[in-house]
């Protein structure tokens, strides 16, 4: 609390009036201070409880502006998204869609990739969705019965490799790596690589909805029982091994990656507000 102090060559002077009898507020303050025995109760000072930014947002290092710059994140895209890729399967196959996931795929050269994810009771559905004109790019389709391995766990690198990630994936395994070429090993443009591997959208934390469909352990949790579905009704040969699901390192062989280290660091593979270019 902060105190009065008397200083000598100033003197109080009390301007009081005839006929006022209360005393003044320095009569007061001097009483105060010449009677040790009476302690005033100290005053209580009502503070207001302060808004922090954890209260607002659930994430408190997600800042808003920068959800907004995915155009996945506006108002109504996910929707549309859904629509008419249910109106596409409801035409061509007809399969029951056990799940709708927004994830991040990360091929085989370290590129992330913004994708579409639908689980059904026989396919494997990967879609390349444009959010910015709202329509589908690229399907592809992987059969739950030739899915024979998948693996959890977080990414590992070459000792000698110049660009690594942080953080854990999944791995889904649907041909054999043995009878993978070596152009499409080393083509960064390859499409025919027997595996795919996925992590968590970087918009997870926007809501509760985004929440829920960029979440890998929600995605797990009905690809594992969906591929095992799929093997016993499987009427081919097939492989005949069943499903693993291991835990273990996923190994990404990339040694230089600047085309990787260019592109995530921009964002290019997802549908991103750029900004004006002008002058």
């Amino acid at each position: 609390m902060a105190t009065i102090r008397s200083f000598e060559g100033f003197q109080p002077v009390s301007l009081k009036q005839e006929g006022d009898d209360q005393p003044s507020e320095t009569d007061q303050l001097s009483a105060e201070e010449g009677d040790p025995v009476k302690d005033p109760e100290p005053r209580q000072i009502s503070r207001k409880p302060s808004v922090t930014e954890s209260t607002l947002y659930p994430n408190p290092y997600h800042q808003p502006f920068v959800s907004r710059k995915y155009f996945a994140t506006r108002p109504g895209a996910i929707e549309t998204a859904m629509e008419d890729l249910k109106g596409h399967i409801a035409k061509t196959s007809g399969e029951i869609i056990q799940g709708f996931w927004l994830l991040t795929e990360i091929d085989h050269w370290n590129n992330e990739k913004e994708r579409i994810l639908l689980v059904t009771d026989k396919t494997l559905l990967i879609c390349k969705y444009d959010f910015i004109m709202l329509s589908c790019v690229q399907l592809q389709r992987i059969p739950l019965s030739s899915v024979y391995r998948i693996c959890l766990g977080k990414f590992v690198f070459p000792g000698m490799s110049l660009d690594k990630r942080q953080g854990e994936g999944l791995r889904i395994y649907w041909g054999s790596l043995e009878q993978q070429s070596l152009f499409s090993r080393w083509n960064p443009w390859s499409t025919e690589v027997p595996y795919a591997t996925f992590t968590e959208h970087p918009m997870k934390h926007t809501s509760e909805k985004f929440l829920e469909i960029c979440k890998l352990s929600g995605f797990t949790s009905k690809l594992v029982p969906a591929i095992q579905n799929a093997h016993k009704n499987s009427t081919g040969s097939g492989r005949g091994k069943g499903l693993m699901v291991l835990t273990e390192p996923i190994l990404i062989e990339t040694y230089t990656g600047l085309m990787s280290f260019i592109g995530n660091r921009n964002k290019l593979g997802y549908s991103l507000a750029r900004g004006s270019i002008g002058f």
